[in-house]
């Protein structure tokens, strides 16, 4: 059995607009206070000082339109969803700004991030409410009625004004969230009676189908369940509209499922650590990671798996979430190599005005390759010790960050500025001996970026060079080996006509050797002349 939690900020705007002027140089206007919010059943209230009505206001298509109204300015008259024009003629001292949707949007998915500290799974619904989804969770803080006490706690002392509604279908919470005015909380037998005697508009429906509905004298959830469904899309002009009305029925009857979009998959195993006392010095961070490591390893041992990604979330008083990620090469569930992981990041922690609970969660996890450990050089083979190239790769990662450590991997390509790619270490090294065909001639050490050019005076047009100018020195070929024709890959879409290119290995008279190739043949009708490079180093 689901159960579902909606949080819905009914003064969102206007919370979010005082909080970020409190924190903030700007001075924070009266009008916009936290407290300055009308009570509702189960909201919570400050009282406030005297303060001048103000709204937000928001462009639409009638006009300037009222988005959000403080008590002064609703004690006048004024409600959301009026013309500007006529809220100033209700409160001529009425004073106004416009709504920052972006804003409100960034503050509303920071605090949805905190509020993971009650589930991992969390969606943002609207302009204004969240959807947790407490499904086997509530027992981790006393049952259902002690969880909705100390999320309602938790952000009343933030300042918040909320009202909460729990339900087993998310229809059903956000129903009684917003129209529940005695009752927050419905169980599964109680579904279909709870949600009876609540307004028409705990349906999620648009305003144009609401009024509709008030037309036929249907304002309540309890009045659709006696009409026949066919008689009901009679009343409506299109079929699409009273498919929605029942759509949105069944969804908060549990009678359709409700996808829901959550701002962060869920993590594969995490373990949390409550703080009896906020945290505020990186010592107790760097405690508490100690006590979680063992038990997260403890956790993805019974399963067989190591992660291969793992998130130190800190949960600070002032509804914030400071958050570090690592990753490893290869999926480990080793606890001293988790906390190795940490160990030169653990700074970026912030504890902030305190931290009050420490998430480990682990990600991207797969099973483990228990790898033995061999007894020294005489006893090894010359096989690598992936295990501990691993270890080191995750060292190197964890001091200098990701994305630094990466391998030579084959490419299937002809060319040999193509035949090899960088990649960011996996955990596995490529095995080169498939990718070198058959027949082909050796590879230099070193092969340049780019191939640079040449000055050659060759024995014969197609033969190889006797002699080369290489930045500006002279080099005499001893000998000359070649030549290996490699054509062009005619199926990828070169930078300019390709030609073929005819690679040699020549050394000069100091012993030094190179790797050249001529491209293009005399009179193949690719262009002119044909031109040399040097494109390597040999030992």
């Amino acid at each position: 059995m689901r159960r579902h939690v909606c949080v819905w900020f009914p003064d969102w705007p206007l919370q979010r607009l005082g909080r970020s002027r409190a924190g903030s140089a700007r001075p924070l206007p009266a009008a916009v206070s936290a407290g300055d919010a009308r009570d509702k059943a189960g909201s919570y209230r400050t009282e406030p000082s005297v303060t001048p009505p103000f709204v937000l206001t928001e462009n639409g298509p009638a006009g300037l339109r009222v988005v959000a109204a403080n008590a002064a300015a609703q004690d006048q008259g004024v409600e959301p969803g009026q013309r500007f024009a006529d809220a100033r003629a209700r409160a001529p001292d009425l004073m106004a700004e416009p709504v920052d949707r972006d804003a409100d949007a960034r503050a509303l998915k920071a605090l949805a991030l905190w509020m993971e500290r009650w589930s991992p799974s969390l969606a943002i619904w609207g302009d204004d409410s969240l959807l947790v989804d407490i499904t086997g969770g509530a027992h981790l803080f006393g049952g259902e009625t002690a969880m909705l006490a100390d999320i309602a706690g938790s952000l009343a002392r933030g300042g918040l004004t909320a009202r909460l509604g729990l339900a087993p279908t998310p229809g059903a919470a956000w129903a009684l969230a917003h129209e529940g005015a005695d009752r927050t909380c419905l169980d599964t037998p109680d579904l279909h009676d709870g949600l009876r005697g609540l307004a028409m508009a705990g349906l999620r429906l648009t305003d144009e189908t609401l009024t509709l509905l008030r037309r036929f004298g249907l304002t309540r959830i309890g009045q659709l369940y006696d009409i026949d469904r066919k008689a009901l899309a009679r009343r409506f002009s299109s079929r699409q509209a009273a498919e929605a009305v029942l759509i949105r029925l069944d969804q908060a009857l549990g009678r359709r499922t409700e996808p829901l979009d959550p701002i962060r998959p869920a993590p594969d195993h995490s373990v949390r650590l409550p703080c009896l006392e906020p945290l505020l010095h990186l010592d107790g961070v760097r405690a508490g990671l100690e006590r979680l490591a063992p038990a997260l390893s403890e956790r993805l041992n019974q399963h067989g798996e190591g992660g291969r990604s793992f998130r130190l979330a800190a949960f600070r008083v002032d509804q914030s979430v400071a958050q570090l990620t690592v990753g490893a090469a290869r999926p480990v569930f080793d606890p001293a190599h988790i906390l190795r992981l940490f160990r030169d990041r653990l700074e970026q922690v912030d504890p902030g005005f305190g931290i009050e609970l420490l998430e480990l969660e682990a990600a991207r996890t797969g099973p483990v390759t228990v790898v033995a450990r061999g007894f020294g050089a005489d006893f090894e083979g010359e096989a690598p010790d992936l295990a501990a190239i691993s270890m080191l790769a995750d060292r190197i990662t964890a001091r200098l960050g990701d994305r630094v450590v990466r391998i030579l991997k084959p490419v299937a390509s002809h060319l040999p500025e193509r035949a090899e790619a960088l990649s960011l270490y996996d955990g596995d090294l490529p095995d080169w001996r498939g990718a070198i065909p058959a027949g082909q001639a050796p590879r230099p050490i070193r092969l340049f970026e780019r191939p640079e050019t040449l000055e050659v005076i060759a024995e014969v047009p197609d033969g190889p060079p006797m002699r080369f100018v290489w930045r500006r020195i002279i080099h005499q070929v001893r000998r000359a080996d070649g030549p290996e024709r490699i054509a062009p890959e005619w199926w990828r879409p070169p930078p300019r006509p390709s030609r073929a290119r005819d690679y040699y290995r020549v050394e000069d008279m100091q012993g030094r050797r190179y790797w050249i190739f001529r491209e293009g043949l005399y009179g193949d009708g690719r262009g002119g002349p044909p031109a040399w490079y040097v494109h390597g180093l040999f030992a």
